[in-house]
């Protein structure tokens, strides 16, 4: 009998490592390291964990370690064996026509290291689906800031809003020195800058039931395009930001959320031009012609994650 549970022991270990070797090399586990190997330094900057370690950090990936759901997956607070609390994200299933592009921007995360974005402390592709381990942020993040209701010590007032928008040109710096060469990424990038605006603006989420049953499946950036279109920032507004005095400012970016989100990427501004647009609202005056309550905003020429104190998730 001891024999026979050793012998049952040695074969499923044998077929578990199968597994993860079939899985790393699925989610590209080898085009990874060989873009470490290429890259100087590259290994310190991107640690792989295995599934054993996270596993149980996570306790098995239990419910009550639950952060948060999205549409790219789970994250779960965990602690490493360095007794390190981390966030563990377990993403959907990667296409593999897309592994190229997945892997790029891992890299890419793991090394930025900036005060508004959470750290990207590896990645783990022996799994079915890809595992990655951010650092933990206890106090919360931008999306709960916005979507939760409000916060007495730190009301989301419109200077706090726009304190957070002209932070993203930091962020959007970083982009602009380690991907210009890399266009696909770069429109993904503006789109995802596109919507934070939006949800600063509305303070709703990128992807929820919205008030009427017409466009109840629609998500926020078609919505917001849509009200856009319509010359109807008001009824997409929050009603905090409306009678504030601050038209001109909340317009300008209004404009510039409209322009990130445009449907067809080569019309979207570059990344420079955003953070010199966001970089201009920290002006006493806006220019603008946009006449007062917030009319015909798309009739002007040319207009067509985890936060916390600063912190934003850079979700590949």
């Amino acid at each position: 009998m001891i024999a026979t549970y050793t012998l049952y022991k040695v074969v499923k270990k044998r077929r578990n490592k199968k597994r993860q070797e079939k899985f790393f090399k699925r989610n590209g586990g080898l085009l990874l390291q060989h873009q470490l190997s290429a890259d100087e330094g590259g290994v310190e900057k991107t640690m792989l964990f295995s599934a054993k370690e996270l596993n149980k950090a996570s306790d098995g990936f239990n419910e009550n370690r639950i952060l948060g759901q999205g549409g790219q997956g789970t994250v779960y607070k965990g602690m490493l064996t360095d007794g390190r609390i981390v966030a563990i994200k377990k993403s959907k299933k990667v296409d593999e026509n897309q592994l190229g592009q997945f892997i790029n921007e891992v890299v890419l995360l793991s090394q930025i290291n900036h005060k508004n974005v959470v750290k990207l402390l590896g990645c783990c592709l022996e799994t079915e689906v890809p595992l990655l381990v951010y650092e933990f942020i206890p106090n919360g993040t931008l999306f709960t800031l916005i979507h939760n209701g409000n916060n007495e010590e730190l009301p989301l007032t419109w200077n706090l809003r726009l304190r957070i928008a002209i932070e993203l040109k930091g962020l959007l710096a970083i982009w602009i020195q380690n991907i210009s060469s890399q266009a696909n990424l770069q429109r993904k990038v503006m789109f995802t800058a596109g919507v934070v605006l939006a949800e600063l603006l509305t303070r709703q989420k990128p992807i929820s039931s919205a008030a009427t049953d017409e466009d109840s499946n629609l998500s926020l950036a078609t919505r917001f395009l849509i009200s856009m279109e319509q010359d109807s920032l008001r009824n997409i507004l929050d009603p905090e930001l409306i009678n504030q005095g601050n038209e001109q400012e909340i317009t300008a970016v209004a404009k510039l959320a409209q322009r990130c989100l445009n449907l067809n990427g080569k019309k979207r501004p570059t990344m420079k031009e955003v953070a010199i647009g966001l970089e201009s609202m920290k002006l006493s005056s806006v220019q603008s012609t946009i006449p007062e309550n917030f009319q015909s905003p798309s009739h002007i020429e040319g207009e067509s994650v985890v936060f916390s104190d600063n912190k934003l998730y850079m979700d590949n």
